[in-house]
């Protein structure tokens, strides 16, 4: 009989909502994505990203061991070059910008966080795809391969912990597993894009790496209808050797995001992309929303879905908060 059950009891107080909390956000389990401009004489404000700049080495230094600090959990490092050619040779160039970044950090924090760098061709190619073209002007997956190879390589000599393939080619997590193999680095992780969807997300972050992209990407990243065929792709990284898996973007696909923690025995992370960072940014910039709680509870969304790591820009800020 009514009045026996009254389910607002749990939430009459702030304590008791915290006690009773089913989804909790920690520091721990949040990744922030850094960007590194080569050439840089100073930071670089993202127009399209209010609050999220491109880094000189020095200022990059000081905002990874100020994230440390607040507590965040990994570090995405993504490389901006001064030239690109056709095959995104800055990629593999030891000395290219994302690897001295890397030096940078590993020297500057030693394993005191988790240092993470985006294994990928867009951010180097003059065409800005995610792998090389062939005499087509298609992505030529197979080639594209053999160099995620050496790109591993120079990373994890860089200092890399985790290495991120992007790229959505057929395979990438086999080639790049046998290649660490190969090599001496079998205690190297792999967190694998396994499941990125073509997105109209994608724009501030495009901005972010200066982008040379003409047209789409979708011939290799996944179509944003299709469930099924995301949890194949996870099966295909997880049996390649995957050791995280990730979904991308992750405010959008939080559907997806379930399915694959439930199909998942590895950890899954989510990354939560530029545009959904902007759209908050803005609609609280607008006054249509309280900022801080519209970030948390976005986070917290993420987290419900089945994410264990949560890649965000706020995460320094979020970290703050959170303790």
């Amino acid at each position: 009989m009514y009045p026996a059950h009254r389910p607002r009891r749990l939430r009459s107080t702030p304590a008791m909502r915290r006690m009773v909390a089913e989804t909790t956000v920690r520091p721990s389990q949040l990744v922030l994505p850094m960007f590194v401009k080569e050439g840089a004489s100073e930071p670089v404000p993202i127009a399209t990203m209010p609050g999220v700049m491109q880094h000189t080495r020095d200022s990059l230094r000081k905002a990874a061991v100020e994230a440390v600090e607040a507590g965040v959990g990994g570090l995405m490092l993504f490389g901006v070059p001064e030239h690109k050619d056709a095959t995104g040779s800055g990629g593999v160039d030891p000395d290219g910008v994302l690897n001295v970044a890397l030096r940078d950090l590993r020297s500057e924090l030693g394993d005191e966080t988790v240092l993470m760098s985006d294994l990928c061709l867009d951010e180097f190619t003059d065409h800005g795809h995610c792998g090389v073209l062939d005499d087509r002007g298609r992505v030529d997956n197979d080639a594209t391969l053999e160099i995620y190879g050496q790109m591993a390589i120079a990373q994890v000599e860089a200092g890399a912990h985790l290495l991120g393939p992007s790229g959505m080619m057929d395979g990438q997590v086999g080639a790049i597993r046998s290649a660490l193999e190969r090599a001496g680095h079998v205690d190297t992780g792999i967190l694998a894009y396994a499941v990125k969807y073509s997105s109209a997300f994608y724009g501030p972050f495009r901005d972010a790496v200066e982008s040379s992209l003409k047209g789409d990407r979708r011939t290799y990243q996944q179509d944003p209808a299709n469930v099924r065929e995301a949890l194949r792709e996870v099966r295909l990284d997880l049996d390649e050797g995957a050791d995280m898996v990730m979904v991308k973007p992750a405010m959008l696909y939080l559907d997806v995001l379930r399915a694959v923690a439930e199909e998942s025995d590895v950890p899954v992370a989510a990354y939560q992309i530029s545009g959904e960072y902007a759209m908050i940014e803005a609609a609280a910039a607008g006054g249509w929303c309280d900022r801080r709680t519209a970030i948390l509870e976005s986070l917290t969304s993420i987290r419900r879905a089945g994410a264990d790591v949560v890649l965000t820009y706020w995460a320094v800020e979020a970290a703050g908060w959170l303790r």
